[in-house]
């Protein structure tokens, strides 16, 4: 029977409750809707979903579906029961076996087949198992971290099938126990049974050379590995008394080279190894790290300080992009220089201060503008008025759900041609292409639950009184490889990173998970809003004002009150105990943004708590009694006539207000408006106007766009499941639907198009596997079917490749001209 078929029957035969379980586990079966269990069994058992249902199981899971792989056949129906399989994994039980393969089949990637042709009646009564058929695509070659067997290789290694023959020849001839072959089938058969236990490979390595078994155990996880001039010639008849371990490996077929750098231990070979199990360090529980401890009083104050300076440099960053913008490379982002311009406003190093600012443009606080090619804070910032912890939730909400990972900054470029970018010195810049990580959002989320995990089982709670565990990227790695393995080398590549980025924000305080990043691991942030509110140290709303024409903050202050003295003074030094110093050019600054003396030094005097020196006063009097002898605007074209009335009837009148006219001498006007409008504008008035200077007769019309108001940032848990009312919607309709796939079918024919398309790939891949011939219905150009007996060789890229037995030829068909397949049931001589 079809693995589909097999089981859509399994999914059809489920509760409405396994089936909840099953769309809550896997939410993409029904996203969008499937028309029965037909279509539901075809995407449960489609390459993507696998994949993304295998990223989600934990290492023992893993170990006994990889078994189960090993151990069966989907092509001949070859099943496997717990009993077999707990043989091969060592240090396991029946019941824990049965325990995963029932939970595996909860998630629909095994699920119940006959027993086995001469099973004994007694072993017939326990339940067998099969895999899903794309199983074998997504595991990979190397299930389990076993290499394939010798047959496979001699069959798709054609420079090891024209060895194989000589060397179990010479291994005949040197006395050892192997039969004697003429074929490259029969030498990988010797070969196999030679190496068929771990008796018989203990007694070859006995005479093997020294540092022979620890170069066998580097490939004890992994089958394949790198060796220089892995194909070079090795004999037991000639080889030296000195002979190396590769040399000697190589020599007796206990290693097969793949190319000119790589060789692989073949599967009988590795289980041997292993003592006969395909998996030998099995566990149920998950491994304990060491951990150091810090107080929760440490931690507490660290993060606590963490986030009150990431919301001050936060401020200062944004006051610094509104004092001057930042320029944008040609292929994105903000280059090193103005990185480093940014790092000494803001008084840090360089990393930090790429981080800061990628926070910042993740979190919708600064945005580019087309216009002039750089970013700048978008009008109306909604969070410059928001208390301090709204201002950290919108931070860290930001942050979970965004796609960029901000520690990338400075790091190699990597991906395709990165080995000459990086050669030449290029790495990732703020604000680029390149620091862009679509699964950021899912890692970033299960590392914070790795981290409350390991908490709370180290410390029995995360109340914030005792001691509290220290954790670090080894620990969290570790087990997340073991709770999540296929997800293990996204982890490695962003883990440091995430835990740079969960400290700055608070998340992580003294190498501890803190009250806050607990709260947001178990997705609770109105808790870690009510926590910061509580200890967050309450903020300021005045300086001390000192006759060295600076300003103390004897704390963090309220957030506008910063903004504001960020206008009017430079900020200099770091911490809470900031120091604002005022200058001739911060007065300057003040005077332009709006402020005239009287209000400058007003409001100084309301949030000072000493009076304001007499040096200050002065300085404020005399720049404001210089500023504004020269003024400077904004104008594109100009209206000069000697006509005063007919200018002053223009600037009155309603019909010119488009125009933006500004009077600035008795017979001159300014015009927002470029030279051709303005002129156009006046001619509609009944004016004729002449236009000075040569102006490009071309008419260049762009919509302008529209001002990016900020959005206050909405975290979604990555991988939660579908709603209520999708489900029950789902399951009415696949209860009246039923089971539907009754034949083989193919492009809509006795199935949904979904079922059917799978089906006829599974038909096709399996019978390339057995090489067996098959009918097809192809439609040709003019829509005429014919049916038509081949064999397919090969399927890729929308195409199989087929032979006629009946023409001796070789063909390629595309796979959307076929309408129907059907196994013949004969094999191909």
């Amino acid at each position: 029977m079809s693995l589909i078929r097999a089981l859509s029957k399994d999914l059809a035969g489920r509760s409405d409750d396994a089936l909840r379980a099953l769309f809550t586990a896997r939410p993409d079966l029904i996203s969008p809707a499937v028309p029965d269990f037909a279509a539901l069994a075809a995407r449960a058992s489609a390459r993507v979903s696998v994949q993304r249902a295998l990223e989600r199981l934990s290492r023992p899971q893993m170990q006994v579906l990889e078994t189960l792989h090993l151990c069966t056949n989907t092509d001949t129906g070859h099943s496997a029961c717990a009993a077999g399989l707990r043989k091969l994994i060592a240090g396991s039980t029946v019941a824990v076996v049965e325990q995963i393969l029932v939970s595996l089949q909860d998630l629909a990637l095994v699920h119940r087949a006959e027993p086995p042709h001469g099973v004994p009646v007694s072993s017939a009564r326990q339940r067998f198992y099969l895999p899903v058929g794309s199983l074998k695509d997504v595991v990979g070659i190397y299930p389990a971290g076993l290499g394939r067997s010798y047959t496979e290789l001699v069959r798709l290694q054609p420079a090891f099938a024209q060895r194989a023959v000589q060397l179990v020849s010479e291994l005949h001839r040197s006395g050892v126990a192997i039969q004697e072959a003429t074929t490259p089938m029969d030498a990988a058969l010797a070969l196999q049974h030679w190496t068929s236990s771990p008796a018989a490979l203990q007694d070859i390595l006995a005479s093997a050379p020294e540092r022979t078994t620890a170069l066998l155990a580097k490939f004890r996880n992994w089958a394949m590995g790198a060796v220089p001039q892995a194909q070079r010639k090795a004999s037991v008849l000639t080889e030296p008394a000195d002979v190396g371990p590769v040399d000697w490996l190589l020599a007796r077929g206990l290693l097969v080279p793949l190319d000119a750098a790589h060789v692989e231990l073949p599967h009988s070979v590795g289980v041997s190894l292993r003592g006969g199990a395909i998996i030998d360090d099995f566990t149920l529980a998950p491994p304990v790290p060491r951990l150091g401890t810090t107080t929760a009083a440490l931690r507490r104050n660290a993060a606590l300080g963490a986030i009150a300076e990431t919301l001050r440099l936060a401020s200062e960053l944004l006051q610094a992009v509104r004092d001057q913008p930042l320029a944008t490379l040609r292929s994105g982002g903000v280059g090193v220089r103005e990185l480093r311009r940014l790092a000494e406003q803001l008084r840090v190093d360089q990393p930090r201060a790429g981080v800061l600012l990628e926070l910042c443009g993740l979190a919708g606080l600064i945005r580019l503008d087309v216009d002039s090619s750089s970013w700048v804070q978008p009008p109306e910032l909604e969070w410059l008025a928001l208390p301090r912890q709204e201002q950290w939730l919108w931070l860290v909400n930001a942050w979970l759900a965004s796609e960029r990972v901000p520690s990338l900054v400075g790091q190699p470029i990597s991906g395709p041609g990165a080995a000459q970018r990086t050669a030449s010195g290029s790495s990732i810049v703020a604000l680029s292409a390149e620091a862009q990580r679509p699964d950021a959002p899912v890692v970033r989320k299960r590392i914070l639950e790795i981290l409350h995990e390991l908490t709370t089982e180290a410390a029995g709670s995360d109340s914030g009184g005792g001691a509290a565990p220290v954790l670090d990227a080894a620990a969290v790695l570790q087990r997340a490889e073991w709770s999540q393995p296929r997800m293990a080398r996204r982890f490695s590549s962003l883990i440091r990173g995430v835990l740079v980025e969960a400290e700055l924000l608070g998340l992580v305080g003294s190498g501890a998970l803190s009250q806050l990043g607990s709260a947001l691991a178990q997705d609770d942030p109105d808790a870690a809003l009510a926590i910061l509110g509580e200890h967050l140290p309450a903020e300021l709303n005045h300086v001390l004002l000192q006759a060295d024409l600076t300003a103390v903050a004897p704390g963090y202050l309220s957030p506008a009150l910063a903004g504001k003295l960020q206008v009017m003074a430079d900020a200099e030094g770091q911490g809470p105990a900031t120091i604002y110093r005022f200058s001739v050019d911060s007065v300057r600054r003040a005077l332009d943004s709006g402020y005239d003396a009287a209000g400058l030094l007003g409001f100084l005097r309301e949030h000072s708590a000493t009076a304001v020196p007499q040096p200050l006063q002065y300085l404020v009097e005399d720049t404001a009694a210089r500023h504004g002898r020269l003024r400077v605007g904004q104008a594109a074209s100009f209206i000069q006539s000697e006509d005063e009335a007919a200018l002053e009837e223009l600037l009155a009148g309603p019909k010119a207000a488009a125009l933006g006219l500004v009077r600035i001498a008795p017979t001159v006007l300014l015009s927002m408006a470029a030279p051709r409008d303005t002129a156009h504008a006046l001619r509609s008035l009944g004016l004729s106007p002449a236009v000075d200077g040569m102006e490009d007769p071309t008419l260049r019309l762009r919509k302008a766009p529209a001002h990016q108001h900020s959005v206050r940032p909405v975290y979604t848990a990555p991988g939660m499941a579908p709603p209520a009312e999708d489900v029950d919607a789902q399951l009415a309709v696949l209860r009246q639907a039923g089971s539907a796939v009754v034949g083989p079918s193919w492009n809509g024919m006795r199935a949904g198009g979904e079922a059917a398309t799978q089906l006829g790939l599974e038909t096709l891949q399996r019978a390339i596997r057995l090489k067996q011939r098959i009918s097809m219905n192809v439609v040709d150009s003019l829509g005429n079917a014919s049916l038509e007996i081949v064999v397919p060789l090969s399927l890729s890229g929308g195409r199989v490749r087929v032979f006629d037995p009946a023409k001796e030829t070789e063909r390629v068909l595309s796979v959307h001209r076929i309408i129907d397949v059907e196994a013949a049931g004969e094999l191909r001589q």
